[in-house]
């Protein structure tokens, strides 16, 4: 009999370990290499628009983050930070920004700076002078921007752009006594001028700094002319003078030129105007009526929504709980169906259906007859809570399931021996312990109603139109619908104003949330 000696475990594993750790590395390294190409990349735009604050703020994070995941420490923050920073840039600041222009006049006419509407106002009033000689011109290319390359009748050449005035060259290559080409730029040919006329012809470069020299233009894209706003502007005085009429408009501080009798010269530039808006808000009867009204009926609207399909959603939930009912799985599978179809796709399928003149609704189950649902202003209000109900009932009708099947068989049938009736079961044992659950949700549900944008834009895009509003408004519209048409819809867009509106919206929500969870503490009392 031989005896032998067993052999020792091969350690397979530890050879993997080292490998393993410097993929780990690698991968680091490179990740973190792509945020730092990011961030330099970023600070390189922000140094030339001259933004200090976000410079700063993109120095800082950049350090935080190879700190945090070059150290061996800082093990929760290496799961935090990333969570931080997107908060931060999706959350945080979204809001802090919108409280900022809510302080401004920032809106169409009013977008800019007091410079760049200084060189609109003399742009868009130009004329050719008539005693302008001719420049030699030649349009040329550069990263998709076209420049204009002239040649003075004193045989000077410079260049320039839309974005900078002319500035002398001396590497130009010249024929006929004309520049025809520079290093760096494409010359373009006679058909690719007709192919970007539009463009061209719509070009305007400004012949110095001073925007009152004037600015060369192009009728045919190979002889310039000079062309003179009859706008003076006076930097040190600043004012803009027409010099046809002889008005004087000033920076009175309203964010525009004005003129004594308070004509504006638009587009004016953005500053900040304190509580205006706020004031305008609620001091200006054209806005304030409108505000109060679409406000009472964004509270009525979440509230009879949350109401209708809690009441709904519930009453079939403790329907098919019953197990005397059989098929309760179809019926289930039935009442979730709307729930499965987008929100938005099912409000166009309605909005179609109602339809006045050739919706399923009038011409199929009312026999062809003449509704306004949509155009009427209570019917249609009425017709976004029988829609709003069609899409949101699923929704309650699963949570409340749920809520019920975890509700104790043991108090039920204690109550039934105590001799408690159906109803009494219902009201003082399983109400009070749905709420517990549900509560939260129904929080949640309002406050979603509350800014339930999709059902009223599809729907009927907030119509009708209430024409004697200030503001873009209409019947059904919400506070959130109004306010995208006040910062989106129409010629007049008034960001600031809009901003505003989102910071009521803000705070009201806020409150009832609060009141709303703090009533709620006492149903915890039942757990």
């Amino acid at each position: 009999m031989s005896i032998t000696t067993p052999r020792a475990p091969r350690l397979t594993r530890a050879p993997t370990a080292p490998s393993t750790s410097v993929r780990v590395l690698i991968v680091k390294i490179a990740a973190l290499a792509i945020v730092d190409a990011i961030s330099l990349y970023a600070l390189f735009i922000v140094f030339a628009q001259r933004d200090w604050i976000v410079f700063a703020a993109i120095v800082v994070v950049t350090v935080i983050v190879n700190v945090v995941y070059f150290s061996k420490r800082f093990l929760p923050a290496k799961y935090l930070v990333p969570g931080v920073i997107f908060l931060v840039m999706f959350q945080v600041f979204i809001i802090g920004y919108t409280a900022y222009i809510a302080f401004t006049n920032y809106g169409t006419g009013h977008n800019s700076t007091r410079e760049d509407a200084t060189a609109a106002l003399i742009g868009s009033s130009q004329e050719r002078v008539e005693d302008s000689p001719a420049y030699g011109l030649t349009v040329v290319e550069s990263l998709g921007t076209y420049s204009f390359l002239v040649t003075d009748p004193d045989g000077d050449v410079s260049i320039g752009n839309a974005d900078n005035p002319l500035s002398p060259v001396d590497n130009a290559t010249i024929e006929g006594k004309v520049a025809v080409g520079i290093p760096g730029y494409n010359t373009l040919n006679f058909s690719q001028i007709v192919a970007a006329q539009e463009a061209i012809a719509g070009l305007t470069v400004q012949i110095s700094d001073d925007p009152n020299d004037g600015a060369l233009r192009t009728p045919d894209g190979s002889s310039a002319f000079v062309y003179r706003s009859n706008l003076v502007y006076d930097e040190a005085a600043a004012t803009m003078t027409n010099s046809t009429t002889g008005v004087v408009y000033s920076d009175t501080g309203v964010g525009a030129f004005t003129a004594n009798n308070g004509e504006e010269l638009l587009p004016g530039w953005k500053i900040e105007i304190g509580f205006d808006n706020f004031a305008r808000a609620f001091g200006d009867e054209s806005i304030r009526g409108p505000l109060f009204s679409v406000a009472l009926w964004t509270f009525t609207f979440a509230f009879l929504s949350v109401a209708t399909t809690f009441l709904l959603g519930l009453f079939l939930a403790v329907v098919f709980n019953d197990r005397r009912m059989r098929g309760r799985r179809v019926y289930r599978v039935m009442m979730i169906l709307p729930y499965a179809f987008p929100a938005f796709l099912s409000a166009l399928v309605w909005a179609g259906m109602l339809n006045r003149d050739f919706g399923f609704v009038n011409q199929v189950l009312f026999g062809g007859a003449d509704i306004p649902w949509l155009t009427n202003e209570w019917l249609a209000k009425v017709s976004i809570i029988l829609v709003n109900l069609w899409l949101g009932f699923p929704y309650m009708f699963l949570v409340c399931t749920g809520a019920l099947q975890s509700i104790p068989d043991e108090l039920q049938e204690a109550a039934v021996v105590d001799g408690a009736t159906p109803w009494a079961v219902f009201r003082f044992i399983k109400m009070p312990l749905l709420l517990v659950s549900i509560a939260p949700l129904l929080i949640s549900s309002f406050a979603f109603n509350f800014n339930n944008f999709n059902l009223i834009y599809m729907l009927t895009n907030g119509g009708p139109r209430d024409v004697s509003a200030g503001v873009n408004v209409g019947a059904t519209d919400i506070l959130i619908s109004m306010v995208y048409k006040v910062a989106f819809v129409g010629a007049g867009r008034d960001y600031g104003l809009a901003s505003a509106f989102s910071i009521i919206i803000f705070v009201l929500v806020g409150v009832i949330a609060a009141v709303s969870f703090r009533a709620t503490k006492s149903l915890e009392e039942l757990n």
